[in-house]
């Protein structure tokens, strides 16, 4: 998003149509997690996780050669392709190297990569575009899926898929409701992260009075909550899996409700962003979630939380727009991502009480004492 200006200039667009290289990228992680994870379903994980490291390497490389507006929106998706497959896979991998009661920290471990971002790759990526050019952070980013793809060579373990995991029984996730309701839930619960982070530099400038260049600094004090939220949001998970995801989106509505109020002043508003984003818990508890309900379809199903993540962040942004386009001011993006936290509640409760269904269907007939003369 910070490299936009530059890569519309080069390419000879406007700001609003260089935008569609985001979007791009973002058809791509949709696109590509569902495909890849059915396609590759009897691949060893670790061969898969290289595969699609080189993949990123690939889509990155021809990011950092592109030509024209065309040549870049062809990289950036190709790029996107392997995104939430590698995420998924890469979940259930680290699972799978750990005891049973640990596997949602072993999860936010693998996330912790995305909260990481926040806090240090977006000011470097930012700082190597503003001083090297657009072209040095895409061949960047390739450098370093190379060398992320020699590490996993060298240090991770054969890990084996599923067994007697097919496509088709891949595909057998799209037949369970329960997964589709964790989907859901992150579809929509999440969005409130993103309905604030999208609008995030006209907020801290124009409501909370930060100039432009401490804008980066704030960003960093986010991205330290979502570190902290997603290493303690792992562990609680583990703990209890699904009173930590309704704690988790209760504690969004109400530190994104705070957000709305606590923007006009610039102590309250560093102290709620934090807060804010510990919010990420969310992701390796709601990721931990769908390795448990999809049966056979793990590879599937996990890639497919990549696709729901992508989807949330085009809703909060596009309610947050619309809220602000209102006339409900920047700030109101914090009651939007409230309302989207609070709606996240209903499907996960659906899904509990769908659980709760099965589980009764389960249980074996008692014969009536009355009716059988006992």
């Amino acid at each position: 998003m910070s490299l936009l200006p530059a890569l519309s200039f080069d390419t000879a667009v406007s700001l609003p149509k260089a935008g569609s290289y985001i979007s791009s990228y973002a058809l791509g992680v949709v696109v590509g997690s569902p495909v890849i994870a059915v396609l590759a379903s009897r691949w060893s994980r670790r061969t898969l996780l290289v595969a699609l490291l080189s993949l990123i390497v690939i889509g990155n490389t021809a990011s950092a050669v592109a030509w024209d507006y065309r040549s870049l929106i062809v990289a950036r998706f190709l790029s996107g392709l392997p995104h939430g497959a590698y995420y998924g896979v890469a979940s259930l991998a680290a699972a799978a190297m750990v005891p049973a009661d640990r596997r949602a920290t072993a999860v936010g471990y693998v996330m912790l990569g995305l909260a990481a971002a926040n806090l240090v790759g977006v000011p470097a990526a930012t700082w190597v575009g503003d001083h090297y050019g657009w072209r040095a952070v895409f061949a960047s980013v390739a450098a370093g899926g190379a060398l992320t793809a020699i590490l996993l060579s060298v240090v991770t373990p054969k890990l084996t898929p599923i067994e007697r995991s097919s496509p088709l029984e891949e595909l057998s996730a799209l037949g369970r409701p329960m997964v589709w309701l964790t989907l859901l839930t992150a579809s929509v619960g999440f969005g409130g992260m993103f309905a604030v982070y999208t609008y995030i530099t006209p907020t801290l400038t124009q409501v909370s009075g930060f100039s432009q260049q401490s804008v980066p600094e704030v960003l960093a004090l986010w991205g330290l909550g979502m570190v902290a939220g997603n290493l303690v949001g792992g562990r609680l998970a583990d703990r209890a899996l699904v009173p930590a995801i309704f704690g988790m989106l209760i504690w969004n509505v109400v530190f994104l409700s705070l957000f709305t109020f606590a923007s006009a002043n610039k102590t309250a508003s560093l102290v709620v962003l934090f807060l804010v984003g510990n919010g990420f818990a969310l992701v390796p508890a709601l990721q931990t979630r769908l390795m448990n309900v999809a049966g056979k379809a793990q590879t599937f199903a996990s890639s497919l939380n990549h696709s729901a993540f992508n989807i949330s962040n085009a809703v909060g942004a596009a309610l947050g727009g619309i809220a602000i386009a209102a006339g409900y001011g920047w700030a109101s993006t914090g009651a939007v991502g409230a309302v989207l936290a609070l709606a996240g509640i209903v499907p996960m409760s659906a899904s509990l009480i769908l659980a709760s269904r099965q589980r009764g269907r389960e249980l074996p007939e008692v014969s009536d004492p009355d009716k059988s003369g006992k």
